[in-house]
């Protein structure tokens, strides 16, 4: 067995589902963030602000708070009716943050990018693409996954 067939049998196991959205997840994560830090690099004017970086770590938190909640908490299965009401608010003050996060950087790019001839308008089109790229990770995470395999 060569490395190839190695390689490729490691992503199309059984049990590489969760594996596999995982590494999607993070990739998506990551390309978020890297685009914001590549903007920011080259900001010779700082035309980004700390504010519009506090727009990506609230859809961080946001990403947090979702994939925290797992599917048991929030079935109808679920015993513990307190506990199952405090983690379907939980999860819904999370996706509110995500998609909060995603509103507000069309905002800030639309009003201070784009509308804004003393700024370049590609700072606030990676701030959209930012927050995009982590709601897709935080949506691909959270439901990607099968969270059977996981033994507890």
């Amino acid at each position: 067995m060569g490395v190839l067939d190695n390689v490729a049998s490691y992503f199309t196991q059984d049990a590489a589902r969760n594996r596999n959205t995982s590494i999607i997840a993070g990739l998506l994560y990551f390309a978020g963030w890297w685009i914001l830090i590549d903007a920011m690099s080259i900001d010779g004017k700082h035309q980004i602000t700390t504010g519009h970086v506090f727009i990506g770590i609230f859809g961080t938190i946001s990403l947090c708070m979702v994939n925290a909640v797992k599917e048991e908490h929030i079935s109808e299965e679920n015993s513990s009716e307190s506990g199952a009401r405090l983690a379907k608010i939980w999860l819904l003050v999370g996706f509110v943050m995500g998609f909060a996060s995603l509103v507000a950087a069309v905002w800030v790019m639309s009003e201070d990018f784009i509308n804004n001839d003393k700024k370049d308008g590609w700072f606030g089109v990676a701030l959209l693409l930012q927050n995009v790229f982590i709601l897709f990770a935080s949506l691909t995470y959270k439901f990607g996954r099968n969270e059977e395999d996981w033994n507890e």
